[in-house]
């Protein structure tokens, strides 16, 4: 059992009811109903009698209940314990996002610290790789995601994100292109890649064009200093149809009828996504957000 698993009983129980717990917790009830349903699997029990009025207990549940306050109440205790050796946290949180994070991937992260910490408020700016880890270098940010590791000891990190890009093209030309595994990366040579300027992500930039390289694509000039990749400026070039773009196979962005999104056969481009925050903080709502964004990429 995890500690945010306790925490979801016990507020289905304070509040009587799935929904009015989901709207405390500040998560999805179907979520919430899934977390309890977890729990009674890896207990083996039922805990919770549901009905059109609210929830009830079963016996094992309001077993559980006393046990789990109990459980809360010592964790909170060594919070306070820990106190004096840690900074205090509250204020500002300050989040730096690139563009493209996946949706969902920050909520049970942010619901857990808004209930751990409510005197934490959340500031998040958008930023480059680059200028992330210039802000964390500045001191201006708290914790960042970005899309290649720094490297020496200043920052820790955790790899949160992998994903297999695809590619996005004219339905038309995709239609002409795509087998049975996708789109071969060779297939796009002669198209004009819609790219993002080195100077925000060096190293992934790197990694990136040295792969569509030597898959014979000719990358034409590199992207203009500061431009920003938004989705309006890749589904415009897109869909004249003689250019492609990469894109996550989850892309939040609505996209058009007249351009559709395709895996790249054998999934040769990974884009990969770090939380990276310094080394030497000792923000107690910092190492939370950490610790349960770890737990939300894991399970």
């Amino acid at each position: 059992m995890e500690l945010r698993e306790l925490r979801a009983f016990v507020a289905v129980m304070q509040e009587g009811g799935l929904s009015a717990a989901a709207r405390r917790l500040q998560i999805s009830q179907s979520a919430l109903s899934q977390t309890v349903s977890g729990l009674e699997r890896q207990l083996g029990v039922k805990l919770l009698v549901r009905s059109s009025t609210g929830v009830r207990a079963t016996e094992a549940g309001t077993a559980l209940l006393g046990e789990a306050r109990a459980v809360l109440a010592r964790h909170d205790q060594a919070l306070r314990a820990m106190a004096p050796y840690t900074g205090p946290g509250g204020g500002a949180l300050r989040i730096g996002i690139p563009l493209e994070l996946p949706s969902g991937l920050l909520d049970a992260p942010l619901a857990e610290l808004a209930e751990a910490h409510p005197d934490t408020r959340v500031q998040a700016r958008h930023l480059s790789t680059a200028e992330q880890l210039a802000a964390l270098q500045a001191g201006e940010l708290d914790v960042g995601f970005l899309r290649e590791r720094p490297m020496g000891p200043e920052f820790d990190a955790l790899l949160v994100v992998r994903e297999r890009l695809g590619v996005l093209l004219a339905a038309g030309l995709a239609a002409e292109l795509v087998g049975p595994e996708g789109i071969a990366l060779d297939a796009l040579v002669g198209l004009q890649w819609v790219g993002f300027p080195r100077s925000g992500s060096p190293a992934w930039y790197d990694e990136l064009t040295a792969i569509l390289r030597g898959h014979g694509l000719d990358l034409g000039p590199e992207a203009p200093e500061g431009q920003a990749l938004i989705a309006d400026v890749k589904l415009a070039a897109v869909g004249a149809g003689r250019a492609f773009t990469l894109a996550p196979p989850n892309w939040q962005q609505p996209l058009p009828g007249h351009v559709t999104w395709s895996p790249l056969v054998g999934h040769p481009l990974v884009r990969r996504t770090w939380a990276v925050w310094p080394a030497d903080s000792r923000r107690r709502d910092l190492g939370r957000f950490i610790a349960a964004l770890d737990r939300s990429v894991g399970s």
